[in-house]
């Protein structure tokens, strides 16, 4: 899966989608491609402030590229979040794992290996073949009982 089969697939076919499976390449493809939007948007926002006189003084443009940038960061809410637990499926992991992880990540100290856990989860290849989510997002033909 290339970049824009990704971002198309997340953003307009499995917007709020939680059951299925996400290969590494939507999951990776859709979040490089998440932080280039929001890097871009930062420097826009960092230019406006400047051009307008810094953060002291704040102008109407930079205070609507805030409120857009929030609404924004609300639509893109259940996508990221499906997009994580279809990957956590693809691993044949349930979704509330997830859930799990980011609560532990609010304690102090126990979140730094929390994060890295779900670092190591998101790169570690999907199950081969069907598991209990759903068929292999790369191999769909390929079935588990081949050596049954």
């Amino acid at each position: 899966m290339g970049f824009t089969d990704a971002v198309r697939t997340v953003l307009r076919e499995k917007y709020a989608t939680f059951s299925g499976r996400a290969s590494r390449s939507e999951y990776w493809w859709f979040y490089l491609f998440y932080a280039l939007v929001w890097i871009g948007f930062g420097i826009v926002v960092g230019v406006a402030a400047a051009a307008s006189g810094g953060w002291d003084g704040l102008s109407s443009l930079v205070v609507g590229l805030m409120v857009i940038g929030g609404l924004c960061l609300l639509a893109t809410i259940l996508p990221v979040l499906a997009v994580q637990i279809r990957r956590f499926h693809d691993r044949n992991m349930s979704g509330w794992w997830y859930l799990a992880l980011v609560i532990l990540g609010l304690v102090p100290y126990v979140g730094l290996i929390a994060s890295i856990a779900i670092l190591v989860i998101s790169v570690l290849p999907g199950t081969v073949g069907t598991n209990k989510f759903g068929p292999d997002p790369l191999r769909p033909e390929v079935r588990a009982e081949v050596f049954a």
